[in-house]
């Protein structure tokens, strides 16, 4: 066994313990640690596949940002995992039977898509330039489509929980721009005609203390 092997089966060795972790552990801090540690050897994996842009990516994204906002939230939510455990039996048949259908769609896609003739004749091609810019070539030229309805259906999914989650502050000030935009000169200035107030002169004030009486006191 050579070195490669070895690292290899020690960084899977590692991400499926992470992966089962996540799922068992009764601490939501707990498991989304070892989530991250899933995600880092994930990452392994992918450099020692040669996949240099999948793994930074994969460490820049998930680990650098996603997860930390994520125990984030976890830590300022305080979150108990014993109500959201409630019910976890009474649904787990149906649970194991949709994983394991998705397990075997996935092993099928894979399988197939490893044997295919089109990959094998343009192996050496590919092999020529570097990963990052193949990947940039096939998603721009032969999944252009795919990648423009999946920014889609992400905006959208964006723009739904923004609108979902937004509640209106009753003590927030905000401007209507279809009503400025209506807004006439009539409507911000009107000018009034007023006869002119002519004041007329106060009488003076008597003094509070006759000077007559101040001398005799």
């Amino acid at each position: 066994m050579d070195t490669l092997t070895l690292l290899f089966y020690t960084f899977s060795f590692v991400l499926v313990y992470a992966a089962f972790r996540v799922i068992t552990a009764k601490s939501a801090v707990t498991a989304a640690l070892h989530l991250v540690l899933a995600f880092a050897n994930a990452a392994c994996v992918w450099m020692l596949l040669e996949a240099e842009f999948l793994a930074i990516s994969l460490v820049l994204v998930y680990v650098g940002a996603v997860m930390v906002l994520f125990l984030f939230v976890v830590m300022m939510l305080d979150i108990n995992i014993d109500s959201i455990r409630q019910g976890f039996w009474k649904h787990f048949p149906v649970a194991g039977v949709l994983g394991a259908v998705i397990a075997i769609e996935m092993a099928f896609v894979l399988t197939r898509g490893f044997d295919m003739p089109t990959a094998k004749a343009f192996a050496p091609e590919v092999a020529k330039i570097a990963n990052s810019k193949a990947l940039g070539i096939e998603l721009y030229t032969n999944y252009l489509l795919p990648v423009q309805i999946a920014a889609t259906i992400l905006l959208v999914g964006i723009i739904a929980a923004i609108a979902l989650t937004h509640r209106g502050r009753k003590d927030s000030r905000s401007q209507n721009a279809s009503q400025q935009v209506k807004v006439k000169k009539a409507d911000r200035l009107r000018v009034l005609k007023m006869d002119p107030v002519i004041e007329q002169p106060s009488a003076p004030a008597e003094s509070a203390t006759n000077p007559t009486q101040g001398g005799q006191a």
